[in-house]
This record gives C-alpha cells, structure tokens and sequence, in this order.
C-alpha cells in the first residue's frame, strides 16, 4: 500500500518541502491511545510518541495528532517512530467536549464524507440525526444518512419512516440497508469512493461494526448483540481507528457518542436548518424571536404545516447551545487573559523589588 491509496496528495507533499520536512518519513495516524499513536506508512505500521516539543507547545488538544492526520515521523527502532510535526488538515469533525469547560473534542481530521449512522430500533431519531448533520456541515463535510436493520420492519413501515427524514432533511443521500440480508449494501457501496476518507457517527449498537464487515466484506471488526432489555447495544468500538478498504477508500471508526454537543457551529447550522433561515430573511422586523411576533413567516409556515414545529424546536435549542458554549468560550479567554496579567503584574513586582 502506498501513501497516495491512504489519502496522500501533492498539496501536503508541497507543504512538507516548504518547511523542510524533507528528511521525515510521512505517515497517516491510524489509532490514537492517549500519548501513543499508530501510524500507517506506504510499508508499514508502526508505534509513535510525540517528541518533546510538540508535546508541551500545544496548547489544547486539537494541537495534538489525531485519527487521520498526517505526521511527519523519523523512525528510531524496528516498528518505532517519533511524531515531530503535523500537516494541514483540511477538515476538523469535532464535537463539544463532554464535561469539560469551553473545550471541543477532536473525533478526527481530513475527513471527505461522514456517514451518519441511525438504526431502525429505540435509536432512531430525528433530532440526533440533524445534530450529527450540524457536526458534519461545520466541519464542512458531506453527510450521507445510513438506516440500518431495516429487517426488522416491514417495508410500508419502512417508508414511513424514510418520509419522516426526508421531510426534515433536504439535500442528503438516505440508503436503507441490512448488515443481515445485505439489501441496500451495494448502494451504499456505490458512495463509496476511491481515495475519499470515510467516518462514521452514530450511537452504540446501530450497526457500525457490523457495517465495516459488510463493506469490506471481511470480518475486520467484533460486534455485539443487542441488550434485550434496554434495547441498547454496548461499546464494542473503544477507540477510533482508520480502515482501509479493498476499493481503495479509506473508513474511521468511531465509537458510539451519547452526547453530541455543539459548538460554534453557525456555518452548520445554517445548513441544517436552511428552511429556518430563508424564511427568518422575510419576517416582518428584522429582530423577530420567531415566538409571538405578528408577521412571522416561521410561525406562519408551521400553521400551514409547510415545516413541522419540531423541527423549529430542535433548531431552537442547538442554537442556544451555540450561544451558551460561545459565551463560554469568551468567558475562558477573559480569565485566561486575566491570569497572564496577574503573572506579568508578579514577575514586574518581584524584579523590583529585588532592586
């Protein structure tokens, strides 16, 4: 396997001469273990860890390599390697990161399509679909909607249910499929592009794993069956990892994410949520709230049922998200900024006084 089957082009080859990088090895960052990373070469796999400078110069943790990144390594020992510099990244897919203040988690970079996983058990729902499109639109990424376990419904009631997507979600390929019976697989397959790197998004136990075996028609990856009780599958993915597939494209998988926080996501939003926007333009005052306003064409359009009011809702409550995680973000950089002026106030202090 070569460089260029893992997603190499002549952009990052440009930019690795520019900074006389020439002398490194270049590899794509396949698992990511806390501090320990597995890389992919043209010829081999190997263990990396960052040297010192790129480790205590980051200043969070979207400075660090992630899955999919390209790295500049040398190797050291046999299957051993030092990370010392990271190359552009086109895309960043991230999230809000769980319990931590004003933070984005990195789910993985240079990333073409993401394939948004939902499965037709308790798992289906709309509202987590379009957060998972927003994550996609910010990252500016091309979402494709994948329905699994199609099996386990009749085909009218099948199509009930793709009408309720495609009403909310305009503009995005939806493929039904069976990991089981394998129908809807090779449309699937035909999105599938040589060269253009893959993540899936979903929750636990909508089918991911069993998804990687169908399309690489090898059993690559463990699955699980379904808790019978809560109806919930469990974490067989516990990390993210690159794949490549016989056809040439190249897949991430991701373990399954409870909570999809935004971020400063407006781009994404807008895009989501394209309906929302066009018809907020025409609205009778330019600051309408679109709750009680006379002239609303958004209320006006849920009236006649042209959008569902849910949809409005669920926009409602991303865009305070928005809000509240860029409030936060600014509050950080104000105390962050606060303490470099407490510490400069300090040293100025004591070299005075020592004199």
């Amino acid at each position: 396997m070569n460089l260029k089957v893992l997603g190499y082009n002549s952009e990052l080859e440009e930019y690795r001469q520019k900074q006389n990088l020439g002398s490194f090895a270049v590899g794509r960052v396949t698992q990511e273990h806390k501090d320990r990373y597995k890389i992919r070469t043209g010829s081999s796999e190997l263990d990396c860890e960052l040297v010192g400078k790129l480790r205590y110069t980051a200043r969070d943790m979207s400075e660090l390599p992630a899955v999919g990144d390209w790295v500049a390594i040398s190797e050291y020992d046999k299957g051993k390697a030092l990370i010392h510099a990271i190359l552009p990244r086109y895309s960043v897919l991230s999230r809000q990161a769980v319990g931590k203040f004003a933070e984005k988690q990195i789910i993985a970079c240079n990333i073409d399509y993401g394939l948004v996983v939902q499965s037709l058990n308790r798992d289906f729902n709309v509202n987590r679909l379009e957060r998972y499109l927003t994550l996609c639109y910010t990252s500016k990424i091309e979402p494709i909607i994948v329905i699994t376990k199609t099996d386990l419904i009749d085909i009218p009631d099948l199509k009930d249910l793709l009408s309720v997507i495609s009403n909310r979600v305009k503009n995005v390929p939806i493929i039904p499929v069976s990991n089981k019976t394998k129908a809807g697989m090779e449309d699937l397959k035909r999105l599938i592009y040589k060269g253009k790197t893959y993540c899936l998004l979903g929750s636990s136990g909508v089918g991911k794993s069993s998804l990687i075996n169908s399309l690489s028609g090898e059993n690559l990856m463990k699955t699980a069956a379904i808790s019978a009780s809560i109806d919930r599958g469990r974490h067989v993915t516990t990390h993210r990892e690159l794949i490549p597939l016989v056809n040439g494209a190249i897949l991430i998988d991701n373990p399954g994410m409870r909570e999809v926080g935004i971020t400063d996501s407006s781009d994404g939003l807008e895009s989501t949520f394209e309906r929302i926007y066009d018809l907020a333009q025409n609205c009778k005052f330019s600051n309408c709230t679109h709750t009680s306003e006379s002239g609303c064409k958004i209320q006006l359009a849920i009236e006649k049922g042209q959008i569902d009011k849910s949809y409005f809702e669920n926009y409602l409550k991303m865009e305070r998200e928005k809000e509240h995680y860029e409030s936060t973000v600014a509050e950080k950089r104000r105390k962050d900024r606060d303490f470099g002026k407490m510490i400069k106030h300090y040293k100025k202090t004591r070299k005075s006084n020592k004199y």
